[in-house]
């Protein structure tokens, strides 16, 4: 999909951080741009913003991990648009939890599924048949991360299986897509990096259902994480979104699969994943910090 003008994108996770970064960006390159998300003040101010600026945004109040909420957001794209080029399945959460995975309460893991995996799979099961029946390019991009994609932190466990899981579902969308649109719709994974981003993930319990509270629940900040790295003696740098929403577009424009970030210790650790496995060895590449 090389010209993106007058295109349209959904972008879930919008309202901030690689959401609203990609979401300008793809406006910025001419497309119609439709953010979602679940935080609805916020979303209207980014919306706001955007527009003010002169882009083609608009935005409609998403809960992902409801697929009745995501069909009524493919709707109103379609009732509005036409038509949907590009579906960024980019909303996300952390799942808050600290500690050893068999101590963790069921809901976070529930809440963290709900979010990362089964917004991305309704993602795909609302808008993919109506991109494929479309007749037009298209492509769909799955936010995943290091975190589970590369080589999985092992103090956040229940993220990094989710992470993972999307890597696994993307790879079949695309062998899919591939089979039935000869590479008319094509996909992509994101791994954001090459080091963490200062997102609104940090903070994810701001809009964790009452229904899926959890007595143990970490509410954390941007600051308490850089605390316990550092005091893990790992020092903590952050790629700007902004990076990351140029990787997205150059993506999609040449119908890349992976979107990985060039060099640094992304590279390290997929080739220690790899060499692991071939060797039989015991996955000594795993980290231990608690993210």
């Amino acid at each position: 999909m090389r010209d993106l003008t007058g295109r349209v994108a959904v972008v879930t996770g919008g309202a901030g951080g690689i959401g609203r970064a990609m979401g300008e960006r793809c406006a910025a390159e001419g497309m119609r741009v439709v953010l979602a998300d679940v935080e609805q003040p916020v979303l209207d101010a980014t919306v706001a913003e955007l527009q003010a600026a002169g882009l083609d945004v608009s935005g409609v109040a998403t809960d992902v991990a409801d697929y009745a909420s995501v069909e009524r957001l493919r709707d109103q794209v379609l009732d509005r648009h036409g038509a949907v080029h590009l579906l960024c399945n980019n909303a996300g959460v952390g799942a808050g939890a600290d500690g050893r995975m068999w101590e963790h309460d069921l809901n976070d893991w529930r809440w963290a599924v709900g979010v990362n995996v089964w917004g991305v799979v309704h993602g795909i099961r609302a808008f993919v048949p109506a991109m494929v029946a479309g007749g037009e390019e298209g492509h769909v991009v799955n936010t995943s991360s290091g975190n589970g994609g590369v080589a999985p932190l092992a103090g956040t466990p229940i993220y990094a299986v989710t992470k993972s899981a999307v890597v696994t579902l993307s790879e079949c969308l695309y062998a899919q897509l591939q089979a039935d649109t000869e590479g008319r719709v094509g996909a992509s994974v994101l791994f954001p990096g090459p080091h963490m981003l200062r997102t609104g993930l940090f903070s994810s319990w701001r809009n964790r259902p009452a229904d899926l509270a959890s007595p143990t629940a970490r509410r954390g900040s941007v600051e308490a994480f850089e605390e316990r790295m550092a005091e893990a003696g790992v020092g903590v740098t952050y790629t700007p979104v902004e990076e990351v929403a140029d990787q997205v577009v150059a993506a999609v424009r040449d119908q890349a699969f992976w979107i990985l970030p060039k060099g640094g210790r992304s590279d390290e650790q997929i080739s220690a994943r790899a060499e692991s496995m071939l060797a039989r060895t015991n996955p000594t590449y795993i980290s231990d910090v608690t993210g």
